[in-house]
């Protein structure tokens, strides 16, 4: 995810639902960035505090707990989503209002119409394939939504 979402030195970089940390703790790590990582679920956001501890990055990674529906993106270069597909569309207009060239990378989920520029299919583990989403903002809708996990049909 990090690799896709091509994160360049300066960059703001969220990750939205950011659970352990470990999408932050990559990128600032492997790019020598600023990362924000958000979840509302305060055991997360403590399990992700000791590990952006443990990995001796507190100047670079800040977890913050909050409601992702609450905050300012307009900062944000890069933006990490691991979200249901219901969620991610709650959440396009906000995304909608990102500077042009801004990326989003989606582990797993897509945003309804928005077409993705790039979707990497993949084996990451033994439970079979996951997805990783990338578009770039602003992005083109397309007429008909993609398969969702709520319905049968797309």
């Amino acid at each position: 995810m990090v690799e896709m979402a091509d994160i360049r030195p300066g960059d703001s970089v969220y990750d939205l639902g950011c659970g352990d940390g470990r999408i932050v703790i990559a990128a600032a790590k492997e790019q020598k960035i600023k990362a924000v990582g958000v979840d509302i679920d305060p055991e997360r956001v403590a399990e992700s505090r000791e590990n952006v501890r443990a990995a001796g990055l507190e100047s670079s990674v800040e977890i913050r707990q909050a409601d992702v529906f609450d905050l300012d993106l307009s900062g944000a270069d890069v933006v990490f989503l691991y979200l249901t597909p219901r969620l991610n569309a709650r959440l396009m207009p906000q995304l909608r209002k990102l500077k042009p060239g801004a990326r989003i990378i989606s582990y797993e989920f897509d945003m309804g119409a928005a077409k993705p520029v790039e979707l990497d299919r993949e084996k990451f583990d033994r439970y079979g394939e996951q997805r990783i989403y990338k578009w770039i903002v602003p992005w083109e809708e397309s007429d008909a939504a993609g398969w969702d996990i709520f319905r049968m049909t797309p």
